[in-house]
């Protein structure tokens, strides 16, 4: 649409055909998009890849500590305990002071496959988020929505539970909301396709008993309403600094997080 008259145009107009006033690049064709580390890592990939090391190196390091400790079986499957001490939820835990654990065990996984499977998943669908909704935004959602999957999770199952998928549903339903705020046929695409992929992920859950379908919808709830209301990136103005600062407080939260899981594994010694 031509912001001087409002007549609907194409991308491909430089000047209205109407009003013939000159059309500015959108505000997603001025956000840089250069390779990161010498070329190694595309742009819209950077971010991910952040969270895909985080996620690997977290797992080795449990990997590793279920190995030494004697406990679990290695890099293939990780035991409760070694999963537990490293952060993952547990309701009676959390409702016990350690509420860092609401945080923390969206980045532990409890073995290679399902790190793997998840891995796949956010490689692909991170670069997509962060594509549509920006850095900033993208960030904001899979932090809480990691948060409101693991509370529906806490509320309806007591048990034990790690992993990105709630993170994941997050930012499948941020996507979905995104698709449902226009009614164009790629809009309509894009909202059926992720729509699939909710089904598909929760259709698993009701099928596979280890799976927590429970973080999966409280995640998805939480991206839906997110993306329903955070808007897309603008080139600048209040609301890019606002989102600034929010994925810069989600970041110091993370890390917050995982200092309190550093001390309550010092504080026990690997023997709480």
């Amino acid at each position: 649409m031509c912001p001087h008259c409002r007549a609907f145009i194409t991308t491909a107009d430089k000047v209205c055909p109407y009003c013939e006033a000159p059309i500015g690049p959108r505000a997603i064709e001025l956000r840089e998009d250069r390779p990161a580390l010498g070329g190694l890592i595309q742009q819209a990939h950077f971010t991910t890849a952040l969270i895909l090391l985080i996620n690997a190196g977290l797992y080795v390091a449990t990997a590793v500590y279920a190995q030494q400790s004697g406990r679990g079986g290695g890099f293939m499957d990780l035991d409760s305990y070694t999963l537990f001490f490293f952060g993952a939820k547990l309701r009676s835990a959390i409702l016990g002071g350690q509420w860092w654990r609401l945080i923390t065990a969206g980045f532990l996984h409890g073995g290679l496959l399902h790190i793997g499977m998840n891995s796949w998943v956010l490689f692909d669908l991170g670069a997509r988020v962060e594509e549509s909704f920006g850095t900033a935004r993208f960030l904001v959602i899979y932090f809480i929505t990691g948060i409101t999957g693991y509370l529906a999770s806490m509320w309806w199952n007591p048990g034990l539970s790690v992993g990105a998928s709630a993170s994941l549903c997050g930012l499948i339903g941020a996507m979905i909301a995104l698709g449902t705020k226009s009614n164009s046929l790629a809009d309509r695409a894009q909202r059926a396709a992720y729509v699939q992929w909710a089904i598909y992920i929760l259709v698993l859950g009701f099928l596979v008993p280890q799976v927590d379908n429970a973080a999966h919808i409280g995640g998805l709830a939480g991206g839906f309403c997110l993306g329903y209301v955070i808007g897309t990136p603008r080139v600048m103005g209040t609301a890019e600094s606002f989102w600034k600062v929010m994925a810069a407080i989600c970041v110091l939260l993370t890390a917050y997080a995982f200092y309190q899981a550093i001390i309550f594994m010092t504080k026990y010694g690997g023997q709480a």
